[in-house]
């Protein structure tokens, strides 16, 4: 049975500050995304300049997720030991400098090691996100603000192929990482002014010490969640790293073409983790359990993305484009509700650890996604076979959400004690 903190403040609208601080969260993950995918959209153009084989490119690509999800697990930590808004601001700035530098660099090894660091950058990010939606966000709000995080995350792919590809194709690919990388750290400047502050929303305290990763680990749930977002994010790397190189090469799209397609793929995905994280917080405010909500989401999601990827392959130009959208939908469907069960189930005292761990196994798939694709390609000349991978990690994601993750409610991670909540406005003084 859910407990009634899922439901809790539903009925409270969020105050003026955490409506700044979840756009400049939007924004944050918006930047993050566009930085870390902007070289797979410069990769027909890196591909050529420095004369490297499909598998050298696939290994360029795949640098980011090494260190990415090997400091997932520190990341956490940190973000669950320290100021989290401190630890999100230290890694945005890193990440920042690390676009910008690229657009400075010559040759395979160096850019190699930017990538590196890149991802060092970028691994505070969900996190911070996690712990800072369980502390500040109530329950019943987490659909939406979870799925505008998701949506930001799309939109910024969307750009980089929208703008991206456009500026790229004439002022080339090394502008445009120099400008991205400076504009992008004003950012900072409203985050310290708005950042949150105060203890954040009072939950049922957990007394002794906080759960450590070791309680974690021992949680069918939390292993169910780590290899749901594995094979989802398969997916997403898949297309992250090569939609904009597959629509050029294989497709035989101009850059132009390429730009807007790849742009449509994203927005699709942005509105449709808008719109299905605002249902599934008004379903679940009908009544609903949260098993039930974020489930449905989640595997109907994850099916309808290995369906249409498997549709797209093998369609031509025109249907194609049009299963990539339904792709791009179903992925915001499914992406809308991953955090929220995590944030649930963990609570504000795990979010952070928990997140780490999920984010540091399920982006290692970018390692292997990248690379993979890359070996696939340079064997069979086509993406027939990489597609088919990844549709079959899309439907492997769609039965670790139903069948290895139990009860989306609150882990009782020692004795409790319950305490009323605090109001909303109460949360951020």
């Amino acid at each position: 049975m859910d407990t009634g903190m899922e439901t809790d403040a539903v009925v409270e609208k969020l105050p003026g500050p955490l409506k700044i601080v979840l756009g400049l969260l939007v924004l944050s993950v918006f930047i993050n995304y566009v930085d870390r995918g902007n070289l797979s959209i410069a990769a027909p153009m890196i591909k050529d300049e420095l004369r490297i084989s499909a598998s050298q490119l696939g290994l360029l690509l795949s640098a980011f997720f090494w260190t990415y999800g090997a400091s997932q697990v520190f990341a956490g930590w940190l973000a669950d030991r320290f100021d989290v808004n401190w630890v999100l601001a230290g890694g945005f700035f890193l990440w920042s400098a690390a676009t910008g530098i690229t657009g400075l660099l010559h040759g395979f090894t160096a850019l190699f090691v930017v990538r590196l660091v890149l991802g060092v950058g970028e691994s505070v990010a969900f996190p911070a996100y996690g712990r800072i939606m369980a502390q500040y966000f109530p329950a019943g709000h987490r659909g939406f603000t979870n799925a505008m995080i998701t949506a930001g995350l799309a939109s910024g792919p969307a750009f980089g192929m929208l703008a991206g590809g456009t500026l790229m194709a004439r002022f080339g690919w090394r502008s445009f990482f120099i400008v991205l990388g400076l504009v992008s750290l004003l950012w900072l400047i409203p985050w310290f002014r708005w950042m949150p502050r105060g203890p954040g929303l009072k939950h049922a305290e957990d007394t002794g010490a906080a759960p450590g990763i070791l309680d974690i680990l021992l949680r069918r749930s939390a292993w169910g969640s780590f290899v749901g977002l594995f094979c989802s994010n398969y997916t997403l790397y898949f297309l992250i790293a090569w939609l904009p190189f597959y629509l050029v090469r294989e497709r035989h799209f101009s850059m132009d073409s390429m730009a807007k397609i790849g742009g449509l793929v994203y927005v699709s995905q942005a509105l449709s983790s808008a719109l299905c994280g605002r249902i599934s917080d008004q379903w679940l405010a009908s009544g609903s359990t949260a098993t039930q909500v974020r489930k449905t989401f989640l595997i109907g999601g994850s099916l309808g993305i290995g369906v249409f990827l498997c549709a797209s392959v093998f369609a031509g130009p025109v249907l194609c484009v049009g299963c990539l959208i339904f792709v791009g939908i179903f992925t915001g469907m499914c992406s809308s509700n991953v955090w929220v069960v995590t944030q649930t189930m963990a609570g504000p005292r795990a979010s952070g650890r928990w997140t780490g761990l999920q984010c540091a196994l399920g982006n290692l798939v970018g390692v292997v996604a990248s690379a993979l694709t890359g070996y696939t390609v340079d064997r069979t000349g086509h993406f027939y076979l990489a597609f088919v991978i990844s549709a079959g990690f899309a439907g492997l994601s769609a039965l670790c959400w139903a069948f290895f993750v139990g009860k989306i409610e609150p882990v009782v991670w020692r004795k409790q004690r319950v305490v009323i909540p605090d109001t909303v406005a109460e949360a951020i003084v």
